[in-house]
């Protein structure tokens, strides 16, 4: 009798390693698939954030990835759903809001053990889309590319982009527009926009589990708090008291901080009208919905806390039964946002003068900073090369400052003299302080007129050598390269005038 020999086959590992939580829970959102596309192609695949997640980037990069991360099929293992979550939005507040373009495909571990959502954006209409078409165009999605992946080589948390795909279709704007799909990885989508999306039904009881879920997944030391809400509550306002304050010392403006827009994790999301200062003004404003300036520059860090007193209020049936209590505990927690705030700025700005938190008094070197600020904004220079260029004084070369003052650096006179001997007072040999200042103030930003030429080309002329140059200028962001020393120049007169960023919906 013949013995057979079984041969085994391989067994296809899945492309995500999925371990889904939040579609596992019941009423914050609907499950929904993505709208298949005709002729998918790579705009561009982010190699190494896949290596990052502990993905195979061979694999998603090649044609069978390409037709998952275009929504043409559906890896296994994922749960689409789309997110339930309501906003204020310029201050008026809308009860539905919700994944209007966006499908959450599920969760994995990276090689951390940290939870990473992986979600599409621009997979077509849901149940959330109000009469939208649920698409996203190619330039929008790589502007998200280009400045979520500038703001990660930064330093700033950010939600990250693993690919973005045309689709081959034509989709109405202010004109057709070719299509994209972007593949966005956070931390989590949790939003303000999240909690009160319950609290303004009164459904206290999912409330209490999309609260529980969220400290789970971002604050688990406080699970066995009996004051755990409140405390969720605190730490929320901790991480975007910092993140705020990092925004401010690169001078980036998020341009759209409705409370959809505020993720309780921590992370910078949805980088439809945002931009980055040039000439120092508070007062900025580049987004062409912002018609009033409420997101204006200079009024970011006073948002973030109206935004966190919005999260408050819809966690209050969860920090105390006696809803006076808990109105005064929450109030302590909003009240502390602004010094929280205060602190990291100062530390960050600090920083960028090369000043060491040495015991100095706060006050004053909190008034050098500003004093620096204000000279900037009356002269109308330049934030980033305004602080950049200073570390070369501390090497000898003061004339460096003219190439950014130009016929106003006299008027700086007077503060470099007292900023050089603030500096000195440390001890610190001056090019190691001028090292730390060039590690801590970067050359290259995403400049708004270079973020333009190479979306234009990559819509109108579908050449992405534009947009490839200019990811790798930004995503090394502090190392000077004289091959690429227009790039660190502001943009003319004639590129900034009436400069606008649209939300890309």
């Amino acid at each position: 009798m013949g013995v057979f020999l079984l041969q085994t086959l391989p067994v296809s590992t899945p492309l995500f390693p999925f371990d889904n939580r939040f579609a596992l829970l019941d009423g914050l959102s609907l499950p929904w698939q993505p709208a298949p596309v005709p002729a998918p192609r790579w705009l561009r695949f982010n190699h190494g954030l896949a290596q990052e997640l502990g993905l195979d980037g061979a694999r998603l990069g090649s044609e069978e990835g390409l037709a998952v991360l275009a929504g043409n099929r559906v890896p296994d293992g994922a749960q689409p759903v789309a997110q339930a979550y309501a906003g204020h939005q310029f201050g008026g507040f809308s009860p539905q809001l919700g994944d209007g373009r966006a499908l959450l495909l599920g969760e994995i571990l990276d090689p951390q053990g940290q939870r990473r959502d992986i979600a599409f954006k621009g997979s077509g209409r849901t149940p959330f889309s109000r009469g939208g078409d649920g698409k996203a165009a190619v330039g929008p999605v790589l502007r998200e590319y280009l400045i979520s992946e500038a703001m990660h080589a930064l330093g700033i948390p950010t939600t990250r982009t693993l690919a973005a795909v045309a689709t081959g279709e034509t989709i109405s704007r202010e004109r057709p527009l070719p299509g994209a799909i972007l593949t966005r990885v956070a931390a989590s989508h949790i939003r303000v926009g999240s909690f009160q999306f319950f609290a303004a039904r009164g459904d206290t009881d999912r409330l209490r589990v999309l609260a529980d879920h969220a400290i789970e997944r971002h604050d688990p030391s406080l699970a066995a708090r009996d004051d755990r809400y409140l405390a969720l509550l605190d730490a929320v306002s901790a991480r975007q008291a910092k993140l705020v304050a990092q925004w401010m010392s690169v001078g980036f403006i998020h341009g759209v901080m409705n409370t959809d827009n505020m993720t309780v994790s921590g992370e910078t999301i949805d980088y439809g009208p945002c931009a980055f200062l040039e000439a120092y003004d508070p007062g900025t404003v580049f987004s062409s919905i912002d018609t009033h300036g409420r997101y204006a520059f200079g009024n970011q860090p006073g948002i973030a806390q109206w935004n966190l007193t919005r999260l408050a209020e819809a966690l209050l049936p969860l920090i105390d039964e006696d809803s006076d209590r808990a109105v005064l505990r929450a109030t302590q927690v909003i009240e502390g946002f602004a010094q929280r705030f205060s602190s990291h700025w100062l530390k960050l700005h600090r920083a960028k003068l090369g000043l060491r938190d040495d015991g100095a008094d706060d006050e004053e070197d909190r008034a050098l900073v500003n004093e620096l600020l204000g000279l900037m904004h009356a002269h109308k220079i330049d934030f980033t090369l305004g602080f950049r260029r200073l570390s070369a004084v501390l090497r000898g070369q003061p004339d460096a400052l003219h190439a950014v003052w130009g016929q106003d650096a006299a008027a700086l006179e007077g503060w470099r003299v007292r900023w050089q001997a603030r500096v000195a007072a440390s001890g610190e040999p001056a090019a190691e302080t001028a090292d730390r200042m060039d590690a801590t103030n970067p050359i290259y930003i995403p400049r708004n007129h270079l973020v333009e030429n190479a979306l234009d080309a990559a819509v109108d002329d579908k050449d992405l050598r534009p947009f490839e140059k200019l990811l790798a200028i930004v995503t090394d962001p502090f190392s000077e390269r004289s091959a690429d020393a227009r790039a660190a120049l502001p943009g003319t007169p004639e590129q900034t005038f009436g400069y606008r960023t649209f939300c890309g919906t």
